[in-house]
């Protein structure tokens, strides 16, 4: 296990690295399918660090990635990367960005790791061993008052196929007089819950590459994570509920419009 966490760790530095030298800089910036669906040259060459470095210690390992896509080796250990989670930030100078890396085994998130370089933040945590901010430990909020929450959501670049426009949600959320922030990663936005700066997280249509490494931070920090229902959550799920636990059943029922 050792050697796993010191893989990821080096290969989120890495990258991070290569973020913060490029981020006051020139770079070429493309878009993919959507509206400011945006992916850099820098994504591409954070992705092809991160994957050298995965590789050279683990070669059979399969490896599920944002821009290149998966690579299957029927291995039991999936490594799923977001290279730049929140490149439009990126993209526009924003120091709101990371990278983002889970480690699965049989489907279960194994470890994980979100490393903010700008701000020298490094999220960290290992099934059942607790959530680390640079080494210390963290744990969700403990407020309870939902009235007095602080929230945050994103908003995705093609609308999901649901009943109710997202805005329309958000909506309810701010009528209640809540502050909600939109941070633009995903990622980091699951790590500020899992510290506590956020009570509340709620995103639809995120990828794996964005939420793995998230995810298991919130639930070693002490959060709770599930689908709009209340069901136990997969990276799979288009639905993403994160909390402190203490107001999860209120954000449902707003998300759901059954107040």
């Amino acid at each position: 296990m050792n050697e796993l966490k010191t893989t990821l760790i080096t290969a989120a530095q890495e990258a991070g690295n290569l973020i913060k030298a490029y981020f006051h800089g020139s770079f070429k910036v493309d878009n993919k399918e959507g509206i400011n669906n945006l992916v850099t040259e820098v994504d591409m060459l954070c992705e092809t660090k991160i994957i050298e470095i995965i590789k050279s210690k683990y070669p059979t390992h399969t490896i599920i990635s944002e821009e290149e896509g998966s690579e299957e080796n029927n291995s039991d250990y999936k490594w799923i990367i977001d290279p730049i989670d929140g490149t439009v930030n990126f993209a526009h100078h924003i120091p709101i960005c990371c990278v983002s890396i889970g480690l699965s085994y049989k489907d279960q998130m194994l470890l994980g790791v979100v490393y903010n370089p700008m701000m020298n933040e490094l999220f960290f945590a290992e099934k059942g061993k607790g959530a680390f901010l640079n080494d210390q430990p963290i744990r969700v909020s403990e407020k309870t008052d939902f009235r007095k929450a602080c929230l945050v959501t994103g908003f995705p670049y093609k609308w999901p196929d649901e009943n109710e426009h997202p805005i329309k949600v958000f909506e309810r959320f701010i009528l209640q007089g809540l502050p909600v922030r939109r941070l633009g990663s995903a990622a980091i936005d699951l790590c500020w819950v899992a510290c506590g700066r956020f009570d509340g997280f709620w995103e639809y249509n995120l990828n794996p590459w964005d939420i793995a490494a998230g995810y298991l931070i919130v639930e070693e920090a002490g959060g709770r994570i599930t689908n709009f229902d209340g069901a136990p959550y997969s990276v799979y799920d288009k639905q993403t509920l994160a909390t402190n636990g203490h107001m999860h059943n209120e954000m449902i029922a707003l998300i759901k419009n059954k107040n």
